[in-house]
């Protein structure tokens, strides 16, 4: 709310060049007025409602390079994945053990993960041993989050990249 949107009796008044206090709403504006600002409430949640005087548009502007700057430092995580059969060859193995190691280095989180087929939950305990093996030659670039667990016909574990060194 701010200047004549503002409908209640009094206000508690902040601000620079302004004594804190409760005011009423025309003396309230009437401040802001004299000092060619802006009456905006900063919380209606309190009682009496909290209100600034300032000038709107730069507190906008302000708001908004703010939210911009926290954007700029969020870091998006993208997860990747690579699929396994429970009897992978050797040379499909190592084929994606080196995709693995590429995503890891780039600073993706790695899941991956055994689908067993039909009959083949059967070998569950090899589907284990491939996805320990996995982790155990990425150690270099990468730290297990989760060591395999089976949900459903699938084995999945969970990798994210090791912090380089400074």
């Amino acid at each position: 709310m701010i200047n004549d949107k503002i409908r209640v009796r009094e206000l508690r008044l902040v601000g620079d060049n302004v004594e804190p206090g409760v005011y009423p709403i025309d003396k309230a504006r009437q401040i802001a007025k004299d000092q060619e600002l802006d009456l905006v409430v900063i919380s209606d949640k309190a009682e009496p409602f909290i209100a600034r005087v300032l000038d709107y548009k730069k507190f906008l502007y302000e708001q908004k390079k703010k939210q911009k700057e926290l954007k700029a430092k969020q870091v998006k995580v993208v997860v990747k994945e690579i699929r396994f059969g429970p009897q992978t060859d050797d040379h499909d193995y190592e084929f994606k053990k080196k995709h693995a190691e590429k995503f890891l280095e780039e600073g993706s989180k790695l899941k991956t993960y055994v689908f067993f087929k039909g009959r083949s939950i059967i070998f569950k305990d090899q589907g284990e041993i491939l996805l320990l093996k996995l982790a155990q030659e990425l150690e270099h670039v990468g730290k297990v989050d989760q060591l395999p667990k089976l949900e459903g016909k699938r084995m999945i574990m969970m990798m994210s990249p090791k912090k380089p060194a400074k």
